[in-house]
């Protein structure tokens, strides 16, 4: 698979399966064997991550993620997304704020037969906590 069309696959990923929340559409991305490495968290399966993507989408109704920089070479695609959403539901046992809020992350997407295998992702979690107020940010007091 090339390059270019690897890349073409992670954009789909994000832009269509996380974006849009159409469940449908891993069955075209993922692999059955495909398992993510989120920093900080035991592995998730395919299963796994569709629950996660779905309570994400419960959460953040209004999701919507950008690609910002995508690199490919072999059978790796090194990606920098950024998502929006509204806090609009509980997400990791905090109750919705009705704040609006952006994450980030990378990740390193491993490709096989034109399917996604393997995702290791390091995000900013506590930016996102810091946002819907679980965490003090620098010289913030919460109390």
């Amino acid at each position: 698979m090339s390059g270019e069309r690897n890349r073409a696959l992670v954009r789909r990923f994000w832009e269509g399966l996380v974006s849009t929340g159409n469940l449908a559409l891993a069955d075209e991305l993922l692999a059955r064997g495909f398992i993510v490495h989120y920093a900080g968290n035991p592995p998730m399966d395919r299963d796994g991550f569709l629950r996660f993507l779905g309570a994400l989408r419960v959460a953040f109704p209004d999701v919507r993620a950008s690609v910002e920089a995508l690199l490919a070479e072999r059978d790796e695609v090194a990606v920098r997304w950024t998502w929006h959403g509204t806090h609009r539901g509980s997400f990791m046992g905090i109750p919705a704020t009705g704040k609006p809020v952006t994450g980030s992350g990378v990740g390193i997407f491993r490709i096989a037969d034109d399917r996604i295998v393997e995702d290791f992702v390091q995000e900013d979690t506590l930016g996102l906590m810091q946002q819907l107020g679980a965490i003090p940010a620098p010289g913030q007091h919460i109390g």
